[in-house]
């Protein structure tokens, strides 16, 4: 029976049996853990048909752990932990799930601005102190917020926002004026967020840092900058020292460098606790959105493995057919 290797640690954990859905069809599932040690997978790679990957890397030596391999499905929307060059070079095709979890991060992304808005976690601390002294927030729909990055996820946080009627500006290289208006939010460059915006939430792409000293230093008030992205598009250091000094109002971020690791970064700072608030990489683990991506990589393997095109390839023509 043909194998697939499951390494995501959330896939078929929601209200879909997706591991039914694929032994139905005739295949083994083997499970992996989701930072790919290619000493704990490798002898499932040997014979691996399929693999739904997690968010560890897929290197080219992960690949020539699998001559069989056909297709690796990453469950999720990123692929920058992939090698897909190396991948297509051996004859294996790379897809994504995107849009599975866009809703589920959006919403995320909303609630972490107004959980810092309003210091929902410092307030439950101190009452669990028998505190009961009150800090006074601020209204969402009484600040300016920023977007950084307009594809699904920013949009529909400019469509969550405008219920608030928050005045929502989106900064996005690969779209114009015209279709950025057209989806919501005015154009503004990012440089100028820093000295219009209340509120700034991060939803580009990695491999670039955005907020950064230079970029905080223009901040014309105090600023909540929120990030349901990429850790790097964030400079802890410069971000720490910004909450200390008073240019950041407050941080909220999904995700830190290093993520499980990350409890060496200086925005975790005791000190800083009040102005801070760090959720650990789950703005994409609601029960719909586990679903949603399980199913759209199982749609993607089974095409591949039977002969049709994946509905989200993501890498190039494979210059190799197993």
């Amino acid at each position: 029976m043909p194998v697939i290797l499951v390494t995501s640690r959330s896939f078929s954990s929601g209200e879909q049996d997706l591991v039914s859905r694929l032994e139905s069809r005739g295949h083994t599932v083997r499970r992996g853990p989701s930072d790919h040690s290619l000493d704990a997978i490798g002898a499932d790679l040997a014979v691996a048909d399929g693999w739904i990957a997690g968010t560890g890397e897929v290197t080219a030596a992960h690949l020539d752990a699998a001559p069989r391999l056909k297709v690796l499905a990453r469950y999720g929307v990123g692929f920058e932990a992939v090698d897909v060059r190396a991948a297509a070079e051996r004859g294996v095709v790379v897809t994504n799930t995107p849009g599975a979890n866009s809703n589920a991060v959006a919403e995320h992304a909303l609630a972490l601005m107004l959980s810092v808005l309003r210091t929902v976690p410092e307030g439950d601390r101190r009452v669990r102190n028998r505190d009961w002294s009150v800090t006074r927030g601020r209204e969402l729909g009484s600040l300016t917020v920023g977007l950084v990055g307009f594809g699904r996820i920013g949009q529909i946080v400019a469509r969550l926002l405008s219920g608030f009627g928050s005045p929502v500006y989106a900064s996005d290289p690969f779209m114009g004026p015209e279709l950025i208006r057209s989806l919501g939010a005015e154009p503004l460059d990012l440089a100028e967020m820093a000295a219009t915006c209340d509120v700034i939430s991060l939803h580009a792409p990695g491999g670039q840092q955005l907020i950064d000293a230079a970029w905080l230093a223009a901040a014309a008030k105090p600023l909540v900058v929120v990030n349901t992205a990429r850790p790097e598009l964030v400079d802890e250091e410069a971000v720490a020292e910004a909450l200390r000094t008073g240019v950041l109002a407050a941080f909220a971020a999904d995700t830190l460098r290093g993520d499980t690791s990350g409890q060496d970064s200086p925005v975790l700072d005791p000190q800083l606790a009040a102005r801070v608030v760090i959720t650990p990489h789950f703005g994409a683990q609601t029960v719909q959105a586990v679903d949603g991506m399980g199913s759209i990589a199982v749609d993607n393997l089974l095409a591949v493995l039977e002969g049709r095109t994946p509905p989200n390839p993501v890498s190039p023509t494979p210059t190799k057919v197993n």
